[in-house]
């Protein structure tokens, strides 16, 4: 393999690194933020502000949290978070909402209904689909979650 592929290679793995621990804060953020105000008895309004707010709270937490734990300033720590994971959780967030939307009867199905979790699912798995390229866009730039693994050298 020449040095282009192995980096190529790298850039990708890393994007899909990087989308995965995505995919894990969103799903998080939506599936308590969806499921408690389904349980909860808000309206679809709501449960939509609700899991976008779960998700960035969790997405962020999930990078935030490491930073600090081993040992990084704050403000330091908050500006790596919001570099890496900003434009990746947007893109997912979007694509998410806009697939259980879409889903006709989704918004109304109950957590006991597959309807609920199914649409969840496929909307988190083309969210998935939707943030890997811009991942690997920003890290062939040094940026997303390239910003936060330049922060651990």
């Amino acid at each position: 393999m020449n040095p282009a592929q192995h980096e190529a290679t790298s850039t990708s793995r890393l994007a899909f690194q990087a989308t995965i621990h995505c995919l894990t804060g969103c799903g998080i953020g939506e599936v308590l933020g969806l499921g408690g105000a389904t349980l909860l008895g808000l309206g679809n309004a709501a449960s939509i502000v609700l899991g976008i707010v779960l998700a960035y709270v969790f997405g962020y937490g999930l990078t935030f949290v490491p930073l600090v734990r081993a040992g990084m300033p704050l403000l330091r720590a908050s500006g790596i978070t919001f570099a890496a994971e900003t434009l990746s959780i947007t893109t997912m967030e979007i694509v998410d909402n806009l697939v259980v939307l879409a889903v006709p009867g989704a918004m109304d199905a109950g957590l006991a209904d597959i309807l609920f979790w199914g649409s969840l699912a496929l909307s988190l798995a083309l969210a998935f689909v939707a943030a890997y390229p811009v991942n690997r866009w920003l890290i062939a730039r040094g940026l997303g979650h390239a910003v936060m693994h330049g922060a651990h050298s």
